[in-house]
């Protein structure tokens, strides 16, 4: 497989980043042989750990050692639950990143929730909720109410000063992961199978946006009130943002049929806020990339478990005051990210005033 074409970094070799961090996805490690995926493409199951292993090598390796690892979900293959090996799988994989001392935040796919159910997961090594913020009194308050709510596995942190991540939950509103009986999942039921609101006049449930798939998920109201608490503190707090889910949110970042249910939910929050300045997402094993009209970086990893034996998958980002470098492997293209330009935060001051227009003037009936 050809490499990548990747960009030139030509930065300040004498430029210390402020941090780095390492970026990997869809490892869905299993002991299986090799074989085609329902996308008719090679699935290289054992040799996902080994290039797990290598990723974990070359960070320690590194000048800089990451200060931490996004782990973007489906840590292990659904097949492992019908070859009753879950728990196995997820041992091996979670011994694996023991050989590097640097902390994982670990977000749910949809392989993983089929797997385990939600409440199994919470009491893994696969719920970092731990390793979030407890930096800003303010902030505590916003964290204090995810703390207390069950329906969705989000959190922030601060790994520098002036900059937040945010783990977000691509799969709080899905068909995986609760019981059957539980609101959300009789909310992820009418989602899928068309409700009224689901349905054009005069069509049927086949008419519905191509998004809507039981291996994809979505956000609940709740989970993007909390979000655009956070980010609100983080405009305010001149912060910038580095979001990081399982599903992707931009139909020019990843194929239409493997984004968030209500994708355009997000984008519209995320449009609101300055601060942020990317998202990072894995479950289209092609990866992808745009970087929308509002100045927001979509990144989509590659996954591991499509990448053969001469070719791994993951990154290294380093995080300056004016950019971001991401130093891809294998598969995944090096990019220079630069923060958003004076006519990208117009372009969303513009947005701002006219949604506060529309509050305060609102149309009348006719």
């Amino acid at each position: 497989m050809a490499e990548p074409k990747h960009e030139e970094l030509d930065c300040d070799e004498e430029q210390k980043p402020h941090f780095t961090f390492g970026v990997i996805a869809d490892v869905q490690y299993a002991d299986s042989p090799d074989r085609l995926s329902g996308w008719k493409v090679m699935r290289y199951y054992r040799q996902s750990l080994l290039h797990l292993r290598e990723a974990i090598a070359e960070w320690k390796k590194e000048d800089f050692q990451p200060k931490f690892v996004f782990q973007l979900g489906d840590f292990i293959d659904g097949c492992n639950f019908h070859l009753c090996e879950s728990i196995h799988s997820l041992q091996v994989v979670l011994k694996e990143i023991e050989n590097i001392d640097v902390p994982f935040h670990h977000i749910w796919g949809n392989h993983d929730l089929l797997n385990f159910n939600r409440d199994y997961l919470k009491e893994t090594a696969l719920n970092s909720w731990s390793l979030a913020d407890r930096g800003h009194e303010e902030l505590d308050l916003v964290t204090a109410k995810s703390s207390d709510c069950t329906d969705y596995y989000a959190y922030h942190f601060s790994p520098f000063p002036n900059f937040r991540c945010v783990v977000v939950d691509s799969f709080d509103i899905s068909v995986h992961g609760r019981h059957s009986t539980h609101p959300k999942y009789q909310e992820s039921e009418n989602v899928l199978h068309g409700n009224s609101h689901n349905i054009e006049p005069g069509g049927s449930k086949h008419n519905l946006p191509s998004q809507l798939k039981e291996f994809n998920g979505g956000f609940s109201k709740e989970q993007l009130s909390w979000l655009h608490e956070v980010l609100t503190f983080s405009d305010g707090h001149n912060e910038r943002v580095l979001l990081a889910s399982h599903v992707p949110i931009h139909p020019k970042a990843a194929l239409k049929s493997c984004l968030a249910w209500n994708y355009k939910d997000m984008l519209d929050l995320l449009h609101l806020h300055p601060s942020v300045v990317c998202y990072f997402a894995g479950h289209d094993h092609n990866g992808g990339f745009h970087k929308d009209n509002y100045g927001i970086y979509h990144i989509t990893m590659e996954g591991v478990i499509e990448s053969p034996p001469t070719a791994n998958a993951f990154a290294t980002v380093s995080v300056y005051s004016d950019r971001l470098v991401l130093h891809g492997r294998g598969r995944v293209k090096s990019r220079i990210l630069h923060y958003k330009k004076e006519s990208e935060l117009k372009k969303l001051t513009d947005k701002l005033q006219g949604i506060c227009s529309l509050l305060t003037h609102p149309h009348t009936p006719l």
